[in-house]
């Protein structure tokens, strides 16, 4: 019985988490590539790289909670509370 929610609850985590690494990718790519160097971050070519990566990672279903899927989680969380906000501020775009 454990093992049948254990699972259930990695695959629902699993679903989440590459929900939310695919939505920062695909975010990243629809904001203009001057607004990140005028919020003071990374260029918009190092953010499409990680997000993009994190998205990769989210498709490894058996790297949910390793170190790697856990390392894209935080990227896209990143993105997420601290890159979007201040693009969407200035761009105006949501």
């Amino acid at each position: 019985m454990f093992d049948t929610f254990q699972g259930l609850l990695i695959l629902v985590l699993w679903g989440v988490m590459l929900v939310v690494k695919a939505f920062a990718f695909i975010d990243c790519i629809r904001r203009p590539a001057p607004a990140f160097p005028a919020i003071g971050r990374q260029s918009k070519v190092l953010w499409l790289v990680l997000t993009g990566l994190s998205a990769g990672t989210g498709l490894l279903m058996g790297s949910t909670l390793g170190l790697i899927g856990l390392a894209g989680i935080v990227v896209a969380l990143i993105y997420l509370f601290d890159i979007r906000p201040k693009i969407v501020e200035i761009t105006g775009r949501r």
